[in-house]
């Protein structure tokens, strides 16, 4: 019999555009029919469907089934980018602003449009790569997401990817870097009507450091945030991603 990734019950669609800016088809999948939008990223250099074969989303079918999200998963461009390595780095981040716009100006809209709610908030999620997009999709635009859940994650690419380079481009897609400057509405959200979790195991392949130089930030703004350390015995993989977004949609509310 072939794998069942999800509940053959659970609404599940495909959808996808050609996105102008980015030149590429961009796929995506949501799961559910009502509930708090959820913006899921893939691992690296994977696509819209990862987190279902990987049952990321079998973990928290519970909350879809009962409508208290609606679960939204993408592409990402990282092989188009960050990790092809013939790219200089103004190129990388060139492309990386792309997907920024992509996300904010295409892909935001879609999702309120599906959910019949032109104001909402998604949460963003992703673990490992996948909590960098998601971090900085919401910390740039804090007017159009509502929060995230940020799991095993790194959140400043100067160490492996900037080799030293600066531009708009890069500087306004490093939440370490931006943040510490950031001041007006943008902050004012952040502080007042957000929900922020940076979670992270302690254990093999895993970056505690990333996570506790992202909450020192955080705590310098004056923007309240839960930076959960998980224990030394939780290593940088799926099984335990697949613990850490249920347990943290159930410390939402969600």
């Amino acid at each position: 019999m072939p794998i069942q990734y999800v509940d053959p019950n659970l609404p599940r669609q495909i959808d996808g555009w050609r996105s102008p800016r980015l030149g590429l088809t961009m796929p995506v999948v949501s799961y559910g029919s009502s509930g708090t939008p959820l913006l899921l990223f893939p691992t690296a250099a994977a696509d819209f469907l990862e987190n279902e074969r990987f049952f990321l989303v079998k973990a928290i079918e519970p909350h879809i089934m009962a409508g208290k999200v609606r679960l939204f998963s993408i592409d990402s461009i990282n092989s188009n980018a960050w990790m092809d390595k013939s790219l200089p780095v103004r190129e990388q981040g060139r492309r990386q602003a792309l997907y920024s716009a992509y996300i904010e100006e295409e892909l935001v809209p879609y999702i309120r449009h599906v959910s019949g709610d032109r104001n909402a908030r998604a949460i963003t999620t992703g673990a490992s790569f996948g909590a960098f997009h998601a971090a900085n999709a919401f910390f740039r635009r804090p007017d159009l997401f509502g929060g995230t859940i940020a799991m095993s994650g790194f959140y400043d690419l100067s160490t492996s990817y900037l080799k030293g380079y600066s531009d708009d481009n890069v500087y306004f897609n490093n939440p370490l870097w931006y943040l510490s400057g950031l001041e007006g509405h943008a902050l004012e959200l952040l502080r007042g009507s957000s929900r922020i979790v940076i979670v992270t195991g302690q254990g093999a392949y895993e970056a505690p450091d990333a996570s506790r130089r992202l909450a020192e930030v955080l705590a310098q703004k004056g923007i309240p945030h839960w930076l959960d350390m998980w224990g030394v015995d939780v290593r940088h993989d799926w099984p335990w991603w697949r613990k850490m977004l249920p347990y943290h949609l159930d410390t939402m509310g969600l």
